[in-house]
């Protein structure tokens, strides 16, 4: 938590923490001279006197609420621009994790992180600048200023004050780990609820819409649970100041009467005494809204600092070298997912220059992916390396590195906005005419012409509106926009049937003949027409040449072969 307060901006918390003082100040002078009223004024008869102390208790009135309008407001300024700045710094952070620290975290735990856990640290910081230094003023300020009018009628708050420290103890002690534990529950239901979401075609199709539902029930029933104790606990704290200040303000009556009657203290003391038992009971329950958000506060800054304090398993040089984009090289290179004891990739070996074309084909789960994901250093070789040009690719910026690749995802991933929008993501500075083109390559001109917006069409969350070969086709041509030295296709082509994959590949090839073109697939008609073809067959490198010399020569693509077509096809 202190890393978080570190960040505050001191000369606007100072102020804000002065006009707070004012409130203080004016709020404890207030009683005090409603006693002088009593005592002095009513008691002599002197209106002067009265009328004048009248006007400093409007003053001081007038000055309090002015005090508290302008703390109330910076408070709340500083709290929620430090909200924008931890979810501005999380969304930043994320941006730059590999795919390991997303992996580590999740994405469900992130969201949180980024939403709840920023809202429970702004509501701590705004209720905690304010009401730890109001709540122990109001206590302290109390007693003295009783301790003032009458020293016996002190000694009563202070015999209170032990009994409440002790109860909040005792209330914050068991209340925190109940807290610790609703943020991690919240993290499962957000992931239950975000599965259920996306999700929910396979749900029905399997009608496991039920056990689903159970599932989520489950947590929630947990979460529901945990809160509903949590609350309970919390929520004796403001009985059990209103019953300590109640019996102190029985014992001062009590008390005062004896003095008024012995002649040892004024009415007027006894009145201001009560005031500030009043002030007193409204402090504590200030506190009460401070020590709720305590435990939910500090475990959310705990792990909002986390994710701000964790490091990116992918960064740049020191140094950075500039590639020369002749060709691509994967030389010994191992690979496996964090925490997996068995190698993702083994031995690869293999090189594509400048206007040839690998395509990369295999089983269901063999590595094709992540060989890929290696290019763009989503993830880092465990063993070997990646070379642009006889350069590793470690040892370039990762802004220059992705600049010299483009790509197109194995999972069609389109934003919320147009499809102008979508394809200015591939090239921003991108003309119309460009972006037409592109379409035109990917075969997709034909669709959005029909839509009444063309390129500013909408386009839904996850491209919701449109078919998978339309998702597919879109993500194609944003990939070919991009003016790249590589251009990766990640089973882009799955969704189209045979006649457009075909029309799709032949019509890029203008576009991509000065450059490096990676093709990863499951069908043979897709890769057969490439200058090279990596057979990856449990993550090993299993056969790498020209369609023809594969199909003479390697068991395991002719295998693939024949599983896609007849035996009498395949021999043609």
């Amino acid at each position: 938590m202190l890393k978080i307060v570190k960040r505050l901006p001191i000369a606007m918390s100072v102020i804000a923490i002065g006009f707070l003082i004012v409130q203080i100040i004016c709020a404890l002078w207030l009683p005090l001279v409603t006693a002088d009223i009593v005592n002095i004024g009513i008691k002599t008869s002197d209106i002067d006197f009265i009328w004048s102390k009248g006007y400093l208790m409007i003053a001081l009135s007038v000055c309090s609420m002015i005090g508290a309008i302008c703390n109330t407001y910076l408070f709340s300024r500083i709290s929620y621009k430090l909200g924008g700045e931890l979810r501005s710094d999380i969304y930043r952070k994320a941006l730059r994790f590999s795919k390991h620290e997303f992996d580590k975290i999740g994405t469900s735990s992130l969201i949180t992180r980024n939403t709840n856990d920023v809202t429970q640290v702004q509501t701590l910081v705004e209720g905690g600048l304010k009401f730890l230094i109001l709540a122990p003023a109001m206590l302290i300020g109390g007693i003295v200023m009783t301790y003032l009018l009458s020293p016996t009628l002190a000694l009563v708050f202070l015999c209170a004050v032990p009994f409440l420290a002790i109860s909040y103890f005792v209330i914050y002690r068991f209340a925190s780990p109940l807290y610790t534990k609703m943020q991690k529950l919240l993290d499962n239901l957000n992931q239950f609820f975000r599965e259920g979401l996306t999700g929910v075609k396979v749900i029905r199709a399997f009608g496991k819409e039920e056990q689903e539902y159970e599932k989520y029930k489950a947590v929630n029933r947990e979460y529901t649970k945990n809160y509903i104790t949590a609350g309970t606990i919390m929520s004796v704290s403001i009985p059990l100041v209103t019953m300590f200040v109640s019996l102190a303000t029985v014992i001062i009556v009590w008390v005062g009467g004896k003095g008024v009657e012995s002649g040892t203290i004024e009415v007027g003391s006894i009145m201001s005494a009560i005031s500030y038992s009043i002030q007193i009971l409204m402090g504590f329950g200030m506190l009460t809204n401070v020590i709720l958000a305590i435990p939910r506060g500090q475990i959310s800054a705990k792990r909002i600092n986390e994710v701000l304090d964790m490091p990116v398993g992918i960064n740049d040089p020191e140094q950075a070298i500039k590639a020369e984009n002749s060709t691509l090289t994967f030389e010994n290179v191992d690979f496996r997912y964090q925490g997996a004891e068995r190698k993702t990739l083994e031995n690869i070996n293999l090189t594509v220059s400048v206007g040839q074309t690998l395509a990369i084909i295999g089983g269901t789960g063999d590595g094709k992916t992540a060989l890929v994901n290696l290019i763009s250093r989503l993830y880092d070789v465990e063993k070997g390396s990646v070379k642009i040009g006889g350069t590793d690719i470690r040892d370039m910026e990762q802004k220059t590195l992705h600049g010299l690749v483009s790509y197109s995802p194995q999972k069609s991933t389109l934003f919320f906005g147009t499809i102008r929008s979508n394809m200015l993501m591939g090239k921003p500075d991108a003309t119309d005419g460009e972006i037409w083109a592109a379409l035109d390559m990917a075969h997709a001109t034909e669709f959005i012409r029909t839509l009444p917006g063309g390129l500013d069409s909408a386009v839904e969350k996850g491209g919701g509106n449109f078919s998978g070969g339309q998702k597919q086709r879109l993500c194609i041509a944003r990939a070919l926009l991009k003016d790249a030295s590589i251009y990766v296709f990640d089973d882009s082509f799955s969704a189209l049937d045979f006649k457009t994959d075909g029309e799709v590949r032949r019509a890029m090839r203008g576009k991509l003949q000065d450059a490096i073109t990676v093709i990863v697939a499951q069908r043979i008609g897709t890769v057969m027409d490439a200058d090279a073809i990596a057979v990856i067959d449990n993550g090993k490198l299993a056969g790498f040449g020209s369609h023809e010399e594969l199909k003479a020569t390697n068991p395991v693509y002719r295998q693939i072969i024949d599983s896609q077509f007849y035996k009498e096809e395949a021999a043609v």
